[in-house]
């Protein structure tokens, strides 16, 4: 897998992403299954991946598995991953995960406001914040984060300063 030297040129994106205009990502501010707030305006210095997702949408399920590839695969704390799912209960989105077997605890956007908030263009949709809390990068639709062009992108991209 690459890593780039520091001062290097950002590393060319895998097809499916869309370099977006840098604008400031909108407020996200939501509690996760567990009661935990996480605040988007708190990891302000880090790379955020905000993936916005829901169970009855196939692309979501057969995507998500690989986020948590991804995550096991990049060295700790290189990446956030801040799954938000859309205006699902609490029993329906127990069931997806445990369905696909995953660890990780997604954020409940209930009322559905962050959703209409951010405005993703389908499910999945895939952001890429940056450091200083901009918008770098769209997916849209499912995709293998796991695979060697998205982790060699996500390992040179999150290897600048």
């Amino acid at each position: 897998m690459l890593s780039l030297p520091a001062g290097a040129a950002e590393p060319a994106s895998p097809n499916g992403l869309l370099p977006l205009d840098g604008r400031p990502a909108p407020a996200l501010h939501l509690n996760d299954m567990d009661g935990k707030t996480i605040d988007l305006a708190q990891l302000k210095g880090h790379w955020v991946l905000v993936h916005f997702w829901a169970g009855w949408c196939g692309p979501c399920r057969r995507e998500m598995p690989t986020l948590a590839k991804m995550l096991q695969a990049l060295p700790p704390n290189r990446l956030n991953l801040l799954l938000v799912n859309t205006a699902e209960t609490d029993d329906e989105v127990f069931g997806f995960l445990a369905e696909v077997d995953m660890d990780l605890v997604p954020l409940m956007d209930r009322d559905g406001l962050a959703t209409k908030r951010w405005q993703p263009r389908g499910l999945p949709s895939t952001f890429i914040v940056d450091p200083q809390g901009r918008l770098r990068y769209l997916a849209l639709g499912g995709r293998d984060w796991a695979s060697k062009p998205y982790l060699d992108f996500l390992l040179g991209l999150t290897a600048k300063p």
